[in-house]
C-alpha cells in the first residue's frame, strides 16, 4: 500500500471517530447549559467519555482475536463501523433530546464503539506506518479526527436548527458509512500476532522507562484539558448564541487546529521528539494564559476568535507530537494494547481534568479557573522534559 491510500484509509477512519464525538462534546455542553443545568454537572458529563479511559482492558482481546480470512484490524473495523451506523440512524427515528435518559446512554454507547474501533485502528497504524512516515501521518491523523469534529461539533451545530434531531444523526449516520468504505480494500500486512499471556497492561509496564512515559502521559495535556473544558460555558455566559459558538469553535477552532495538527506532524522530523514535544507544549501553555486574560477583560470579537484559532492550532501540534511518540513506544507484536494503554492513561488524566473544571470555575469564577490552569499547563512542561526518554530525543 502506498503512502497516499495509507493516509487516506487511516485519516477516514479517525473521522468517524471525530464526527460523533464532536458534536457530543461541543454542541451538548451548551445546550446542557442553555437548559438551566449547573456547571458541575455540565463537568461530569465528561464522564461518559468513560470507554476511552477503559478501553485498556478490552484492548489484549481486539488484539488477538480476529477472523484470519478478514484480516486482523478489519475483523474488528468493519462491524464496528457498521454498528455505528446503526445506532446513529435509531437516535434519527427517535427525539432523542425529549429524554436526557436516552440520549446519554446513547452518547455512552457510541463511545464504546468508537474506543474499541480506536483500539484497532491505532493498532494497524503502527503496522501500516514506517517510522519515517509517522510524523505526517500523525499529522494527518489529529487533522482528520479534527475534520469529523469541525463537522460534528461546528457545522451540524450551526445547522442543527434546520436539520432538526433527526436530520442531524441521520447525517452522522451516513457520513460514517462513507468513512468505512476505504476500509473494505485494504490487505493488511501480515504481523506476528502477540502471545495471550503476555498482551496486557503489566506487559507494556514491564518495559524499560515505561513509569517514566506514563507520568509524562499523564501530565502532558492536563493544563489544557482543565482549560477547555470549560470554554463552552464561559461563551454561553457571555451571551454567546448556539451559531455564534459553532462558528469559534467548531469552524474558525478546529480548522487550526486541523492545519496545526498538519503543520505540527510535517515539523517533527525535522524538529526532533522531544524538542517538538516541549516546544508545541509551551505554545499551548501560553494560550491557555491567553484565555485567563480573556476572562478578565471580557472581551469579544476578533481577539476571541484570534485566541481561539491559535490556541487550537498549537493545541493541534501538540497533539500531533504526542501521538507520534506514543506510536514509537508501542510494539507491532501488540500495537493496539501498547498504545491504547498510553492513550487510555492521557484520556483518563484529561477527564479527571474535565470533571474536576466544573467545579473550579464554580468556586474560583471563569478568571481564577483559567489562571489555575495556567499555572498547571506550565507546570505539567516541567514532568514532560524530566521523564521523557532520552533515547528518543
Amino acid at each position: 500500500m502506498n503512502a497516499r491510500a495509507k493516509l487516506l484509509l487511516l485519516g477516514a477512519l479517525y473521522f468517524s471517530q471525530g464526527l460523533p464525538f464532536g458534536f457530543f462534546t461541543q454542541g451538548l455542553p451548551v445546550i446542557l447549559r442553555q437548559k438551566g443545568y449547573s456547571l458541575g454537572a455540565i463537568g461530569l458529563s465528561s464522564l461518559l467519555a468513560a470507554p476511552w479511559a477503559l478501553k485498556w482492558l478490552w484492548a489484549p482481546l481486539v488484539d488477538r482475536v480476529h477472523a484470519p480470512r478478514f484480516g486482523r484490524r478489519k475483523s474488528w473495523i468493519v462491524p464496528l463501523q457498521l454498528s455505528t451506523v446503526a445506532v446513529l440512524f435509531g437516535l434519527a427515528l427517535f427525539g432523542v433530546f425529549e429524554s436526557m435518559q436516552v440520549l446519554l446512554v446513547s452518547i455512552l454507547l457510541l463511545n464504546l464503539l468508537a474506543a474499541t474501533q480506536d483500539i484497532a485502528t491505532d493498532g494497524l497504524a503502527v503496522e501500516l506506518l514506517a517510522e519515517q512516515e509517522r510524523g505526517l501521518a500523525n499529522g494527518l491523523q489529529v487533522a482528520g479526527y479534527r475534520l469529523g469534529m469541525i463537522i460534528g461539533g461546528g457545522a451540524l451545530l450551526i445547522w442543527h436548527e434546520r436539520l432538526g434531531d433527526s436530520g442531524t444523526f441521520a447525517v452522522m449516520a451516513v457520513l460514517t458509512l462513507l468513512a468505512t468504505l476505504p476500509v473494505l480494500r485494504l490487505h493488511e500486512p501480515r504481523v506476528l500476532t502477540a502471545q495471550s499471556e503476555r498482551v496486557d497492561v503489566v506487559h507494556w509496564l514491564r518495559r524499560p522507562g515505561s513509569l517514566r512515559i506514563l507520568a509524562l502521559l499523564v501530565a502532558y495535556k492536563l493544563g489544557d484539558a482543565f482549560a477547555t473544558s470549560m470554554l463552552r460555558p464561559f461563551l454561553a455566559d457571555l451571551g454567546l448564541s448556539l451559531a455564534d459558538i459553532g462558528w469559534l469553535l467548531g469552524s474558525v477552532g478546529f480548522v487550526s487546529g486541523l492545519l496545526g495538527a498538519m503543520a505540527g506532524g510535517a515539523l517533527l522530523n525535522r524538529v526532533g521528539r522531544k524538542r517538538a514535544l516541549l516546544g508545541f507544549g509551551f505554545l499551548q501553555a501560553l494560550t491557555v494564559a491567553g484565555y485567563a486574560y480573556l476572562s478578565f477583560s471580557a472581551v469579544r470579537g476578533i481577539p476571541l476568535y484570534a485566541l481561539c484559532g491559535v490556541e487550537h492550532f498549537t493545541s493541534g501540534m501538540a497533539t500531533a507530537a504526542l501521538f507520534t511518540c506514543m506510536m514509537d513506544w508501542s510494539s507491532k507484536e501488540s500495537s493496539g494494547s501498547d498504545y491504547t494503554v498510553q492513550a487510555s492513561a492521557v484520556v483518563i488524566a484529561t477527564g479527571a481534568a474535565g470533571a474536576l473544571a466544573g467545579f473550579s470555575a464554580q468556586a474560583l469564577g471563569y478568571v481564577g479557573h483559567f489562571s489555575l490552569a495556567t499555572v498547571l499547563a506550565f507546570a505539567t512542561l516541567y514532568v514532560a522534559a524530566r521523564f521523557f526518554p532520552e533515547e528518543a530525543t
